[in-house]
């Protein structure tokens, strides 16, 4: 395992207790929410207790990938397992998809027919409801930036929040008003930020398994950055990539000045230096060229840019 890989697996351990402490409180919340929206006949409540149940799949989800990405490299997955965090977001967004359609087709119903609302048990139930992802969220406020399979558990719950707040709205406006219709509405918005969170998740999951540049990257910028240190003339085919939350890689070509193969070192590192202090690029692969090596009789470098540019073209 490589040092940034261990680093990884380091780094993601705090974010277990939070993961299991949310998973606790939205499971029980869930069960809660489901009784009171049967008992009160609220969709309102039933969606946003089976958003609760969509939480408590995502933690579950989330841990278990987390597990699997601290397992050590391979010979044959030279990566390790860090990608698993990934496609648990990704899996977690589209089961979100799929929730938020079966609201809209719940709702749809309710708008042409709206049923009696029992909004005295309604209103209590969601407010519990809404404490309990306060503390969710507060758990897992300081990871979801770092990681994206901790923060699609965290948008899960953060969704619910609004979810659980349009509940009492709905609650309030049906008591002092009787408009029933409320509830189906409520439930639409609750689809609504539901599909707005999961299409945000599915979309940075595909650009991490499709090998995107990282959105906090320019790529010209590296490429000017680098091509200005003391001995490089170019850089050219280079990649840039997520492996996991946090874990970013490059490799590209650095044309360097004529000079010996011994002081090439010096580049590289000055280069590598560049790169994980100015970009956080910890895994850097870089293959060194020159145009000719005329100072050099034993540098291969320029006839290896030859083999290079052939094969290429």
């Amino acid at each position: 395992m490589t040092e940034h890989a261990h680093a990884a697996m380091v780094s993601r351990s705090p974010y277990k207790r939070g993961l299991l402490i949310a998973l606790a409180i939205t499971t029980t919340i869930m069960v809660a929410e489901a009784i009171g929206g049967i008992v009160s006949n609220s969709l309102a409540l039933l969606g946003d207790a089976g958003h609760m149940l969509t939480d408590s799949m995502a933690l579950g989800l989330s841990l278990f990938a987390m597990m699997v990405a601290q397992r050590p490299a391979t010979a044959t997955k030279t990566y390790g397992y860090h990608r698993t965090e990934i496609l648990a977001a990704m899996v977690n967004g589209a089961i979100l998809i799929l929730v938020s359609f079966y609201i809209f087709y719940e709702a749809y119903h309710r708008f042409l027919s709206p049923p009696t609302v029992n909004a005295s048990v309604m209103l209590p139930v969601a407010f519990l409801g809404l404490v309990a992802n306060g503390a969710g969220i507060y758990f897992l406020r300081g990871a979801r930036k770092q990681n994206l399979n901790v923060r699609g558990a965290f948008l899960h719950i953060a969704g619910d929040t609004l979810s659980s707040l349009g509940v009492i709205v709905g609650g309030i406006v049906i008591i002092f008003t009787g408009w029933y219709l409320i509830d189906p509405l409520i439930s639409v918005l609750i689809g609504l930020i539901i599909l707005w969170g999961a299409a945000r998740l599915v979309r940075e999951s595909s650009d991490i398994l499709l090998e995107a540049v990282p959105k906090h990257i320019d790529m010209g910028s590296v490429v000017q950055e680098v091509t200005q240190t003391p001995g490089v003339r170019d850089f050219h085919d280079v990649h840039i990539w997520t492996i996991t939350s946090g874990l970013y890689a490059l490799s590209g070509h650095v044309l360097i000045e004529d000079q010996r193969v011994s002081e090439c070192s010096q580049i590289v590192a000055r280069v590598n230096q560049l790169l994980g202090q100015r970009f956080g690029l910890g895994h850097t692969t870089l293959q060194l060229e020159c145009e000719s090596c005329e100072s050099s009789p034993v540098c291969d470098l320029g006839e290896l840019r030859k083999e290079s540019q052939t094969a290429e073209s």
